[in-house]
């Protein structure tokens, strides 16, 4: 029985692809939080990689702190550049399936179309910086890694934007959110659920492959959504980003374009609302 390897198990993605576990025989689970893969020590993560021996690697770890990231930039880089880099060798060398996951920050957000696989990269903060460095160290060390970029993704599981809304729509009578950066969210789920089915599927073509849900929206749009399913009284502004300053810049469009994994993998990618309604069962 081949063996899956999970980094990031306790994050949003990590979770979701355990449940998907619970009911799936067809694999050894191996789920590794920072204690089992240790991804800012290198020596160890080698050591780590060895004992767990896996056949197959979702590698959904990450230093994912945005903000902290512009000074914490060598830990971002430790985790999200060097261990990937580290992972892929280790991956090419014994011949292990590897997807591994990035992020629609690798782009600076002055596009005005959907961004395919092929568009220009060019991060605006360190944390995009890192994440891009790690998908060029993993395809350069392991051409036959998959790479899917993914954008705002939210799951019951973990601290994402959906479940703070919820909890602010409860506290406040009122609250604002930016309506100039556009996307399109991604339910946890849906994207673990591709990630099993590329995994399963005859073909394994390596490169980089775009997934979130499908819709354009800023965040105002997606907190709308989120207070009409929940059925809160909270009123919602929108407001531009520079009434909300953070220490890491935004992308103001990166919205990501799926023809090329709905075509090669045949997948069925939901709208961000019929995720977002499943959530709330």
């Amino acid at each position: 029985m081949e063996r899956i390897l999970v980094t990031g198990a306790n994050g949003q993605l990590g979770s979701e692809l355990s449940v998907i576990a619970e009911k799936d025989s067809h694999y050894e689970w191996v789920f590794a939080d920072r204690t089992k893969i240790t991804l800012d020590d290198l020596n160890l993560l080698q050591t780590q990689l060895e004992e767990i021996k896996p056949n197959i690697i979702f590698n959904c770890g990450a230093y994912t702190a945005v903000d902290k990231a512009e000074t914490e930039n060598e830990i971002a880089f430790k985790v999200n550049h060097l261990a990937v880099e580290l992972i892929a060798k280790y991956a090419s060398k014994n011949n292990i399936k590897l997807i591994h996951i990035s992020t629609d920050y690798v782009f600076d957000g002055s596009s005005s179309i959907a961004l395919n696989e092929e568009a220009i990269t060019n991060p605006i903060n360190v944390y995009g910086e890192s994440k891009r460095a790690g998908e060029i160290s993993c395809l350069k060390e392991n051409p036959n890694s998959i790479i899917i970029r993914t954008s705002w993704v939210y799951s019951k599981f973990g601290n994402n934007f959906v479940k703070t809304m919820q909890r602010l729509m409860q506290e406040r009578d009122a609250i604002n959110v930016v309506n100039d950066q556009i996307g399109s969210p991604t339910y946890a789920t849906d994207l673990a659920q591709a990630m099993v089915d590329i995994l399963e599927s005859e073909n394994w073509i390596p490169g980089i492959y775009n997934y979130s849900n499908e819709g354009e929206i800023s965040w105002y749009e997606f907190a709308l959504s989120i207070k009409d399913l929940g059925g809160y009284n909270c009123k919602v502004g929108g407001i531009p980003s520079e009434s909300y300053p953070t220490p890491a810049k935004r992308p103001e469009f990166s919205l990501l374009d799926k023809k090329k994994i709905k075509s090669i993998y045949n997948l069925s990618i939901p709208n961000y609302k019929e995720s977002l309604k499943n959530m709330f069962i």
